[in-house]
Formats: C-alpha cells, sequence, structure tokens
C-alpha cells in the first residue's frame, strides 16, 4: 500500500504518519530524507528522533530511496520536500532532470512489497515565492505531489492536525 500524506508546514503530517505506520507495524522503519543545513535545522531533527520510541529503525537516505531495501516492511518516507531540495541543489536547479531522477526513485521504491507511508508538503498554496529559483522548486515539488498522489493507494491532506481524505 502507498499512503500519500500532505499539507503545510506544522500541519501534522508527520505525527499522523507515524502513528499510521505504528497501526499497520509494531516495528516500522524511518526513512530520513533531509541533510542537515544548519544549528536550527539540527534542532528539528532532533525533535523528529524524539518523537520516535525503540520500536523504529531510522534509515538515512539524501537521493537514492529507491535503493532501500523495505520488502515487507511498513516505512515512512520524510519528506518528499527535502528530499526534493537535495536532488533540485545537486542538478544546479535542473527542474526537469530532478523531476525524472526523483520519478525514477519513486517507481523503484514504488514497486517494492511494503507499506509505504510518504509525507510532502503543499508548498504551492502559500505565498508567493519571491526568487526565480524558489518559484522553479515550487513547481517541481508540486508536479511531484501529483505524480506521488497518482500512484498512491490512499491520501490524505492535513490541515491543522486534521486529517481530509482525498482519496
Amino acid at each position: 500500500m502507498i499512503y500519500y500524506i500532505t499539507g503545510g508546514e506544522r500541519s501534522g503530517k508527520s505525527r499522523y504518519a507515524q502513528n499510521l505506520a505504528l497501526e499497520l507495524s509494531n516495528s516500522p522503519y524511518y526513512l530520513a530524507t533531509s541533510r542537515v543545513w544548519d544549528g536550527d535545522f539540527a534542532e528539528r531533527v532532533k525533535r523528529h528522533v524524539s518523537d520516535r520510541d525503540e520500536r523504529w529503525t531510522t534509515i538515512e537516505e539524501e537521493k537514492y530511496i529507491g535503493s532501500i531495501d523495505i520488502d515487507g516492511k511498513t516505512v515512512v518516507i520524510d519528506c518528499v520536500t527535502l528530499w526534493l531540495t537535495n536532488w533540485y541543489l545537486d542538478t544546479e536547479n535542473n527542474v526537469e532532470e530532478s523531476l525524472k531522477k526523483g520519478k525514477e526513485e519513486l517507481n523503484k521504491l514504488f514497486n517494492k512489497e511494503a507499506n509505504i507511508i510518504v509525507i510532502s508538503n503543499e508548498i504551492g498554496m502559500g505565498v508567493h515565492a519571491q526568487t526565480k529559483m524558489a518559484r522553479k522548486f515550487t513547481e517541481l515539488q508540486g508536479w511531484m505531489n501529483q505524480f506521488i498522489a497518482q500512484k498512491a493507494d490512499q491520501a490524505i491532506f492535513m490541515v491543522s492536525g486534521l486529517p481530509v481524505k482525498l482519496k
């Protein structure tokens, strides 16, 4: 099963996804995709880690998520936005290449026999990005979200900590 959880920043996506994972498995996996960019981000990662107890196994992979062995497991992928940022920056802001490489990795991942819970952000619903680089990333994120939503068996939009079922 592929579960897609999306919403704005601090909308409750991670908490919802983690609770869902624990309903599906007594020993879920957490696939962290972020790079630690600065001290503030390190604190955010630390907070996320403290949200999980000993039942969780954490895997860190910045880009090649399709190569992770998750067969037979329940996995929370947190999050598409940070993962896409890695592709976007490493391709020198090439939207087409980032989208292509990202879709390739997701297709590999989605072909595995697992419960996959994908967390992403709806960044295009907020303030209009001020720079060309940010506007292009917003487009990339929107296209990737559409791709994931089409592949997902269930899609949930989080608003103020409340889940709204989309699919």
